[in-house]
């Protein structure tokens, strides 16, 4: 790891002439070790850690400035953003030192090409999602040592990425043998932040979220991720109840907006929710599922944030069908999916759910059935 002294980066600042000041630099720049991904910077109280390469290029705006006030004006913000923490209420991310987080996606379309398989994650579970979408979100909308739900659990894949990054986490799960997976799965995984994981088997239609809750000591959550069945795709069991058993669309949308019903008081005030979904073809029909279920969780008084747009690897199947599937494509006038939605919403107020009410908020887009 390489190391630097704070106060010689100080004491630059004192440097009127500004061909003196840049050979200063320079002379650090010089001396950091590019095969290191870390440089320690010692203050005096305490070493701070940031990026060899963040503090390259920090260093190069300011050999690249013209005036004295200017390369100062670059160095003070490089100070500020090495000795001061500015984060938000949402995460841990800090703002001062942004261009850090070049792992961080900002962009509204995700081309995600490879799955993470690290630790615990494997893809052995058929309709499980990549570990990069939790991931991203864990590390955008949540705190370390905050809690998740996750209230279609599957193999636990939530779970893991949130043993990872050290935010606590209870998921859900309605088959109790791939509830039993997700907790093999997660036993696989470390625990360096020493935080709490739960998996319940239960139905994420009915079942007493508060009390679970309050089994773990707390009383509520501050991010929800959701990837529930893209209908009757996938069969994950024989339930009734099961998302993928929906009779028809109309059904499903039902049972789904109960999962919404029974969680969305458990959500903090000003909190996030995503849901990943994908849309299906049904004689000959594309079917939205996708919008469809945003505007349920825009009927529970939540807003709508962003619009994700990702792509779909296709599956074993597909892949060795490739041109086959072409074919229907062409000969039935249709488009093969390449990609799913993860909507994100924000809580902006407590919304308490009266069965049997049609209370919501005003929707635009017409519901089947509706």
């Amino acid at each position: 790891m390489n190391h630097l002294n704070l106060n010689l980066l100080i004491s630059i600042l004192d440097v009127d002439d500004v061909k003196v000041l840049k050979e200063k630099l320079r002379s650090i720049a010089n001396r950091i070790n590019t095969n290191s991904t870390e440089l320690q910077i010692n203050s005096g109280k305490e070493h701070l850690v940031v990026s060899s390469s963040y503090f390259l290029n920090e260093i190069e705006q300011i050999l690249n400035t013209r005036t004295i006030e200017r390369s100062r004006y670059y160095l003070k913000r490089l100070l500020k953003s090495i000795t001061e923490v500015k984060t938000s209420k949402i995460n841990d991310i800090n703002l001062n030192r942004w261009k850090e987080y070049d792992d961080i996606i900002t962009d509204s379309l995700w081309i995600l090409d490879k799955r993470d398989q690290s630790g615990a994650h494997t893809a052995g579970y058929w309709g499980n999602f990549i570990p990069q979408i939790p991931n991203q979100f864990l590390k955008r909308y949540t705190k370390k040592g905050e809690w998740v739900l996750d209230p279609f659990a599957g193999s636990g894949t939530t779970l893991i990425e949130s043993k990872k990054l050290g935010r606590n986490c209870i998921g859900i799960e309605l088959n109790a043998n791939v509830a039993s997976l997700a907790k093999k799965n997660l036993a696989k995984e470390r625990n360096p932040y020493k935080i709490k994981t739960k998996v319940v088997r239960g139905d994420s239609t009915r079942i007493d979220i508060k009390t679970e809750l309050n089994n773990l000591g707390i009383n509520s959550v501050q991010f929800v991720l959701m990837h529930p069945p893209y209908w009757d795709i996938i069969k994950f069991s024989e339930k009734k109840s099961d998302l993928s058993n929906a009779d028809s669309v109309e059904d499903f949308l039902e049972k789904f907006g109960k999962v919404i019903d029974n969680i969305v008081d458990v959500l903090d005030k000003k909190r996030y929710l995503a849901v990943v979904i994908g849309d299906k073809y049904s004689d000959g029909e594309w079917i939205p599922l996708g919008f469809y279920t945003m505007q349920e969780v825009m009927k529970r008084g939540l807003i709508l944030k962003s619009t994700i747009i990702k792509n779909f690897d296709a599956t074993r199947g597909k892949m060795n069908q490739k041109k086959l599937w072409r074919y229907r494509a062409l000969a039935g006038g249709f488009y093969i999916f390449k990609h799913e939605y993860i909507f994100l919403f924000q809580k902006v107020q407590h919304v308490h759910h009266v069965p049997g009410t049609s209370k919501y908020r005003l929707s635009t887009l017409k519901v089947p059935g509706t």
